[in-house]
């Protein structure tokens, strides 16, 4: 770890940022957490904790999104067609990475977080694997040989329109797609179809067979890709109902139908699993961001 290089990580979440300073989970220097606002607001917020540091190499980001990671595009760095109110439009990376002069990288929070837990968490060791975040949306990342997988723009798999249940045909709650993965399995879907948060939804309420279902067809799609070695399964809604766990395996066995003859895959316990880095995960991948920009100079 004494030869790993120092890193700035930026995590610019929907409700919060988190800034840490470190070589690594074992070398973390400081770790600072901001609320998300405004903005100018949050990001001179982010600049006055980075102004103070000394000594990194580079500086890594990963974000809400959706946001532009083509460097050849105008908007290389950018927040895009986000809903967040004020925030479309918004100049990131070219901004922070500018200001402090080091090799930037710039990524999604969930491919972070799946950068994140390949390298220290629970796919430690693999270097193929897929992050599913299920809280207020339903992000993606895939991670193949080490690097995000992504070309004109990052993945959005959360978006893709799942295979209905049989019998259940409530419209969703996504304001673009209605019923994609995200409009019938995340928190706001949940809060939509039972009038409470996930939290303080029972175990035994219906609303988590449909959830369990959308998901399962998620990861059916995510294993036909060929990518994941593992599949680690985070966020919100998951972190909090852990019950929901075997009913995703089954049902994933179930959908593949046996289809992929792999021990990896069969092994269906140990192909989806829950993150180990906690609120790491995603400030560590940006890190990790950091680390390959470095590289790539």
């Amino acid at each position: 770890m004494d030869d790993a290089p120092l890193i700035a990580g930026v995590e610019l979440g929907g409700t919060k940022c988190v800034l840490i300073l470190a070589k690594g989970p074992d070398a973390i220097l400081e770790r600072v957490e901001l609320p998300t606002r405004k903005p100018e607001e949050t990001l001179a917020a982010i600049e006055g904790v980075i102004d103070s540091w000394r000594g990194f190499q580079a500086l890594g980001i990963a974000s809400f999104g959706p946001i532009s990671i083509d460097r050849r595009a105008a908007d290389y760095g950018h927040i895009t067609s986000t809903p967040k109110p004020g925030w479309r439009g918004t100049d990131v990376a070219r901004r922070l990475g500018s200001r402090y002069g080091v090799p930037t990288g710039f990524d999604t929070d969930v491919v972070g977080a799946a950068l994140g837990e390949a390298r220290w968490g629970a796919a430690a060791g693999l270097s193929d694997l897929a992050y599913i975040t299920v809280g207020t949306g339903v992000g993606v990342g895939l991670v193949a040989h080490g690097r995000p997988v992504d070309g004109l723009t990052h993945g959005e798999l959360g978006h893709v329109r799942p295979v209905r249940m049989a019998g259940d045909e409530w419209t969703g709650s996504c304001p673009y797609h209605g019923a994609c993965v995200e409009g019938l399995a995340a928190g706001p879907a949940i809060a939509a179809r039972t009038g409470m948060a996930g939290a303080d939804v029972p175990p035994d309420h219906p609303v988590w067979a449909t959830v369990t279902h959308a998901l399962a067809q998620l990861l059916h799609t995510i294993t036909l890709t060929g990518v994941p070695r593992r599949i680690v399964l985070g966020g919100g809604v998951m972190i909090g109902n852990q019950f929901l766990f075997p009913q995703i395996r089954a049902a994933l066995r179930h959908s593949l139908g046996g289809y992929v003859a792999l021990p990896e895959v069969e092994d269906v316990d140990a192909f989806v699993v829950p993150p180990s880095l906690g609120n790491n995960a995603g400030p560590l991948g940006a890190i990790v961001l950091g680390e390959q920009a470095l590289a790539r100079t």
